[in-house]
């Protein structure tokens, strides 16, 4: 009965918090209706404009940050600033190909010689 109990004193735990965010939700919700009914009507009206024009103002920030950063992602294409590989610098590029005869520049794999001798 271990597990049980367990599983009951959890589920206890999270009913409590979710009731206590609940009273506390409700408590908030109030304090506000209070302070807006002590408010005048014009100072209401005054602050939902405040508030809507903050809201619009975030709203085009937000927008131009979004804009900017696709432009950016856009022009600033990381496979194409990194290092070509087909640049001189690499050392391997400067070696001999041993799979290739110098001869005639014949691959050594298409020459029946290579494996079996018929």
């Amino acid at each position: 009965m271990g597990i049980m109990d367990t599983i009951r004193k959890f589920s206890e735990k999270k009913n409590m918090k979710s009731q206590k965010f609940k009273d506390m939700e409700e408590d908030y919700r109030l304090n506000k209706m209070l302070e807006d009914r002590q408010k005048s009507s014009n100072r209401r009206e005054l602050e939902r404009h405040f508030k809507e024009s903050e809201e619009k103002d975030i709203k085009m920030q937000l927008d131009m940050i979004r804009k900017q950063k696709n432009k950016e992602s856009w022009k600033g294409n990381n496979l194409m600033k990194g290092n070509s590989m087909l640049k001189d610098d690499r050392p391997i590029l400067k070696e001999k190909n041993i799979f290739v005869d110098n001869r005639n520049d014949v691959p050594l794999t298409k020459k029946k010689e290579m494996f079996f001798k018929w």
